[in-house]
C-alpha cells in the first residue's frame, strides 16, 4: 500500500508542478466561458440533468481551493430555476423523468449551506416525484413515464444520490432500504454473468424492439451506462448509514463491477471502448469515449480512498487518468476543451433507437460536452487529492462533541448536533475542515462522551472547541481532573491535540483552563480583535515569515479572540501587538496547538464571507499538514 500510495504522490506532484492551474480549474474555466451569467449548462433554457454533473463538478473544485466563484456559479446557475416559493422553472413533475431529479443534488447543496425554504421546498417537490414515480413490479423506477416498464442504468446516477441525501437529511431511514434495492434489482437484471458488465438497460414488459425476448436486456454494453451507474453507487455510499444491513451489498456490487470494467480498460491507453466487448461487424468504428473514462476512473479513486475498493485498484485510476489526460485535453486557442465525449445515446423514442452497434455508432462525438465535461471535473478533483492522502493515511482525527455539544431541532423536529461538527455545512459547522482533513487522507470522527484511554485510542488527532457555558446548554459538561489526566497521558504517549477557545463571553474558560494549563497555556478574559460590522483589517492576523505551522499562509482573519497568556512548556506561535493568539507546546511525543478563536468554521473557510486576501483556507491546510505530521 505504502509503494501504491507513493508511485501515485510522485506522479501526481509531477502533473501539479507542470501545470498554470490544476486541470479541473482549467475545464472549469471553459465552462464559465461558454455558458455565461444565467445561461443554463447546456445552452438550453430547460431542467437539464447535465447541468447538474458539471456544477457537482464545481463544488468539488470548491472545496478543493476554498475558491468561492465555483460556488457562487453554483447558486447563480440554480437560482435561474428555482423560485421563492420553490416552484422550479422548466420542471414537470407530471413527466416522472428520473433524469430530472439529478438537480435536487445542488439544491440540497444549497439548502444545507444557506438554510433557505425556498431550497427546502424545491428538494421536497423533487422527492415527491420518487414517492409516486411509476416502478416495476420489483419495485425500480421507470427511467421516464414514456419509457415504460424500463430500468437504465443512467437512472440510479439521476436519483439515488439525491435520493439518500435527502433521506439522511431528513431522517427517512426507511429509505435506505429501497435506494439499495434499486442497485440491487439493476445488476439483477442488468448484468452478464460471463463478463460481469451490465447491459445499458432493461424492458421488464419484454415488448420494446430493443429488448431481449427472454432477458428484457438490451443488446450491448455501453460505457457511459455503466459509468453512471458505478459513479451512484460511491455517491450514495455518502449518506448510507454504516450500519445499514445493506451497506455492504452495495459495497460488493461496486467491487464485482470494477473488477469487470478493469478487464475491458485498453491496456496501451488505459481507456474504455464507447461499447465495450464488441466484436462484431465494425468493429474498428468502436472509439474510446472520454466521459465513460472518467467516470470509471472517479468511481475508482473515490471507491479506493474511501475503503470500498482495494488500494491496488489505484494504478487502474492513474493509468485511465493519464490517458485521459493524454488522449482528450486539447489546449486550443487559450482555452482547455475536452474531446472526444458522445452527445447522446439512447434506447427507443421517435425515430427509434434499436440499441444496435451501428446506432451507437451514429450517435455524434463532440468537444466540451456538458456530460464529458462534468465527468472530467469529477474526476480531476479527485485525482488531484492524490499527492496529499500519504499525509494523514490511517489517521483518524477526533472532535470533540461532549465539551460542545450545543443541539438544535432540524426540518424534521429531530434534536441533532449543529455547532462545530463534521456534518453541518451552514456557517458555524466544519464540513469544510473535514473536507480538508479527508483530502489529506485522514479519517473523521466525533467522541459524544467524555474522553477516556479507551475513547481516545486510535486517534491521532483530538479537537475541542468552544467548551459550552450555561448559556449555550443548560447542562454543559466541564472539564474535570479525569479528563485532564486522561487527555494529557494520550498527549504524551503521541496524540496531537488542538484546542480552540473563545471570547470569554462565548465560552466556559475557567475549567477549560485546567486542561490548557496542563501545557501552560492559559485563556484569558482578554479579547483580541473586536471588529466592528465587517471591518476586515481588524480582524487581520500575520503569521510572519518562516512560520513553523502556517508555512504557507501571509494574511488570516480572526475575530473575537481570547489572548493566551504561556508558560513553559508551552511558546508563543504568533501575538499581535504583544498579545498571544496560537501557542504550542510539546509534552512526551504528543503536541499541542492552542488558539482563542473557533476561526475555523464554514462561515471564515470557505471564502463566502471573507475578502481574497485572508487566506484562511491556506492556513486551514497549512494546520491539517501541522497536525498530521508524526504523532500517532
Amino acid at each position: 500500500m505504502k509503494k501504491i500510495i507513493l508511485i501515485i504522490t510522485l506522479v501526481w506532484s509531477f502533473v501539479a508542478t507542470a501545470q498554470q492551474a490544476p486541470l479541473s480549474e482549467q475545464v472549469a474555466q471553459t465552462v464559465m466561458n461558454i455558458w455565461k451569467d444565467s445561461i443554463p449548462v447546456g445552452g438550453q433554457n430547460k431542467w437539464s440533468y447535465d447541468m447538474g454533473v458539471v456544477l457537482k463538478g464545481f463544488e468539488g473544485i470548491w472545496m478543493n481551493s476554498g475558491n468561492v466563484k465555483y460556488f457562487d456559479a453554483i447558486q447563480k446557475k440554480m437560482d435561474w430555476f428555482v423560485q421563492n416559493d420553490g416552484s422550479i422553472k422548466g420542471y414537470d413533475k407530471e413527466e416522472y423523468n428520473i433524469d430530472h431529479v439529478n438537480n435536487g443534488k445542488l439544491v440540497l447543496l444549497l439548502y444545507r449551506i444557506t438554510g433557505k425554504e425556498k431550497y427546502k421546498k424545491a428538494a421536497d417537490l423533487l422527492r415527491s416525484q420518487l414517492a409516486t414515480h411509476p416502478r416495476t413490479k420489483e419495485g425500480g423506477f421507470w427511467h421516464k413515464k414514456v419509457y415504460p416498464y424500463q430500468m437504465w442504468l443512467d437512472g440510479l446516477y439521476m436519483g439515488a444520490p439525491f435520493y439518500a441525501e435527502y433521506a439522511m437529511l431528513f431522517n427517512e431511514d426507511t429509505a435506505f432500504n429501497d435506494i439499495a434495492n434499486q442497485f440491487i434489482w439493476m445488476e439483477k437484471n442488468a448484468r452478464d454473468e460471463k463478463t460481469g458488465l451490465l447491459h445499458h438497460a432493461w424492458d421488464e414488459s419484454r415488448q420494446q424492439k430493443w429488448a431481449d425476448k427472454t432477458t428484457g436486456k438490451s443488446p450491448l454494453f455501453w460505457s457511459r451506462a455503466m459509468g453512471w451507474y458505478s459513479d451512484a453507487l460511491v455517491d450514495a455510499l455518502d449518506y448510507f448509514p454504516a450500519s445499514h444491513p445493506k451497506r455492504q451489498a452495495l459495497i460488493d456490487i461496486l467491487n464485482r463491477l470494477v473488477d469487470a470494467i478493469e478487464k475491458q480498460q485498453d491496456k496501451t491507453t488505459g481507456l474504455w471502448y464507447d461499447i465495450m466487448n464488441y466484436k462484431g461487424p465494425g468493429k474498428e468504428k468502436n472509439y474510446f469515449e472520454a466521459s465513460a473514462s472518467c467516470q470509471f476512473v472517479y468511481a475508482i479513486a473515490k471507491g479506493v480512498r474511501k475503503g470500498y475498493l482495494p488500494a491496488t485498484k489505484l494504478l487502474l485510476a492513474r493509468q485511465g487518468y493519464d490517458g485521459i489526460v493524454k488522449q482528450f485535453i486539447k489546449v486550443e486557442n487559450g482555452q482547455t476543451n475536452l474531446h472526444g465525449t458522445v452527445k447522446v445515446s439512447g434506447l427507443g423514442g421517435n425515430p427509434y433507437r434499436d440499441g444496435s452497434f451501428d446506432y451507437y455508432m451514429s450517435e455524434p462525438v463532440i468537444v466540451n460536452d456538458p456530460k464529458g465535461i462534468g465527468a472530467f471535473l469529477l474526476v480531476s478533483y479527485e485525482m488531484e487529492k492524490f499527492p496529499l492522502l500519504a499525509t494523514g493515511k490511517g489517521k483518524t482525527v477526533l472532535l470533540d462533541r461532549w465539551f460542545n455539544s450545543e443541539k438544535r431541532k432540524d426540518a424534521t423536529g429531530k434534536e441533532v448536533y449543529w455547532h462545530y461538527v463534521w456534518e453541518e455545512r451552514s456557517h458555524p459547522g466544519f464540513y469544510t475542515l473535514g473536507n480538508i482533513f479527508e483530502n489529506h487522507g485522514a479519517r473523521l470522527a466525533s467522541l459524544d462522551a467524555a474522553p477516556t484511554a479507551a475513547g481516545l485510542r486510535g486517534a491521532s488527532v483530538y479537537i475541542i472547541v468552544d467548551p459550552d457555558h450555561v448559556r449555550d446548554n443548560p447542562q454543559p459538561h466541564y472539564v474535570n481532573p479525569a479528563d485532564v489526566k486522561a487527555i494529557t497521558d494520550w498527549v504524551k504517549a503521541g496524540g496531537t491535540l488542538l484546542l480552540m477557545a473563545n471570547d470569554s463571553n462565548n465560552c466556559e474558560l475557567k475549567q477549560f483552563n485546567t486542561l490548557a494549563g496542563a501545557f501552560g497555556i492559559q485563556f484569558t478574559d482578554k479579547s483580541l480583535n473586536m471588529v466592528k460590522n465587517d471591518n476586515f483589517v481588524q480582524g487581520e492576523v500575520l503569521p510572519g515569515d518562516n512560520n513553523s505551522v502556517f508555512s504557507t499562509t501571509k494574511k488570516m482573519y480572526l475575530k473575537e479572540i481570547s489572548a493566551l497568556k504561556v508558560k513553559a512548556p508551552a511558546k508563543s506561535l504568533i501575538s499581535k501587538e504583544g498579545d498571544i493568539i496560537f501557542a504550542t507546546a510539546i509534552m512526551g511525543k504528543g503536541k499541542v496547538i492552542a488558539v482563542g478563536d473557533p476561526w475555523l468554521y464554514n462561515e471564515y473557510v470557505d471564502g463566502r464571507k471573507l475578502p481574497a486576501e485572508y487566506e484562511n483556507y491556506k492556513a486551514a491546510v497549512d494546520l491539517v499538514k501541522w497536525l498530521l505530521k508524526n504523532g500517532k
